[in-house]
């Protein structure tokens, strides 16, 4: 039997994360692939980073957070992005990463456009954190 948690408990998972992240963190778009995980070295081109406002997602609701907003940010480079991560706001540690597609492409970030140019917009379209075990 797959274990089960009240709404409550999920709640609690999905909106722990925007604590431990904290407020104002640095989201981060690098052409390529992700690493092998949020301890290894970034690889690739940094493409944007955007600050996330200090409130940054949703009050979780039936163990769900979404974005807090519309977030818009200007490439500082050329290229096609590939993946995120999303640090603290001294960038020193590197809570999130995923892959990066345009909408429709289930990538655990999508955006407007994922081939930049340097001066371009990019706009952030959806990010979901769901707690399992409903």
């Amino acid at each position: 039997m797959a274990v089960k948690f009240s709404v409550a408990v999920r709640n609690a998972i999905v909106d722990t994360i925007e604590t431990i992240t904290g407020p104002s963190p640095r989201l981060i778009f690098y052409t390529g692939t992700p690493p092998a995980n949020t301890s290894a070295a970034a690889t690739g081109t940094i493409i944007a980073t955007m600050v996330l406002p200090a409130d940054w997602l949703t009050d979780a609701s039936a163990g769900v957070k979404t974005l807090n907003g519309t977030w818009s940010t200007t490439a500082s480079a050329t290229g096609t992005i590939g993946y995120y991560r999303i640090y603290d706001s001294t960038v020193t540690t590197c809570h999130e990463q995923g892959n990066v597609t345009i909408s429709g492409g289930g990538g655990d970030i999508t955006l407007d456009n994922v081939n930049a140019a340097n001066g371009q917009t990019i706009t952030m379209l959806t990010k979901t954190y769901t707690a399992g075990g409903s």
